[in-house]
């Protein structure tokens, strides 16, 4: 299975993407503005591979004028029903239908890992404003919760990928993959989690990219022998997932 037709496996689930996915900790944007030494109220903002708007609406609840570009048409209209009143424009993080030095902040989260550093890179320089910051995030498994990472080696297993959290290469990778130097880089980690219900817990596993590309018995035949196991584990069907956000930043010179 290709990057590419998992990128675009999202689509096909976008109410679950919308009720399961989870949001990120006050302390990741706290540290952005920090990063940037400005606060995000009024700051330019346009949020990459936007989904449902999860991080677009903390952005706009931080006072930023911001804008969401998704490729996916699903996705953009799951936006537009969260986020009435929050431009959306269709595109992906290769070719930002956006102006040059138009930004303050281009986020990028959970989304990253879809383009191409070659051509996404430099297309953030061309829309940043002088001094302007890239911003690159992703929830990563707490595998050293037992349960958590018992459950994403069953995952692996049954999608036949590797066990591993997802994170962000070694410090300034993502960016030395296009080439560039010279850029002012810093790296956090934050550590965070939420209750949820076993319904919700469920609508986010069966929401991930390695997940939905399986066949439709596959994927339904997880699903129960899960439920069973997390109701053994978890019998008033609440619990407690654990993240540890991972976030790059840089700045244009």
């Amino acid at each position: 299975m290709t990057a590419s037709s998992r990128a675009r496996s999202f689509d096909t689930a976008a109410d679950q993407y919308a009720a399961g996915r989870p949001s990120y900790p006050p302390a990741l944007f706290d540290f952005i503005a920090q990063f940037m030494s400005r606060p995000l109220a009024g700051a330019r903002v346009a949020d990459i591979g936007a989904g449902t708007g999860i991080a677009t609406a903390l952005l706009r609840e931080r006072g930023a004028d911001v804008i969401g570009v998704e490729p996916g048409g699903a996705m953009a209209a799951q936006f537009r029903t969260l986020l009435p009143d929050v431009p959306i424009l269709r595109g992906d993080g290769n070719a930002l239908p956006l102006a040059d030095t138009s930004h303050d902040l281009i986020t990028y989260a959970q989304s990253w890992q879809w383009t191409d550093t070659a051509r996404s890179v430099p297309e953030v320089l061309r829309v940043l404003l002088p001094g302007g910051a890239l911003a690159i995030w992703w929830n990563t498994t707490a595998f050293d919760v037992p349960w958590i990472r018992g459950q994403h080696e069953r995952i692996a297993r049954r999608c036949g990928v590797k066990s591993s959290p997802r994170a962000l290469p070694d410090d300034s990778d993502a960016i030395r993959l296009a080439g560039l130097s010279g850029l002012r880089v810093a790296r956090r980690q934050v550590r965070w989690s939420r209750m949820v219900t076993l319904d919700t817990h469920l609508a986010n596993i069966s929401s991930h990219s390695s997940f939905l590309v399986l066949p439709e018995d596959d994927k339904r035949a997880f699903l129960s022998e899960e439920r069973g196991q997390l109701r053994e584990m978890f019998p008033d069907e609440t619990l407690e997932e654990t993240y540890v956000v991972d976030l790059l930043m840089a700045t244009r010179p």
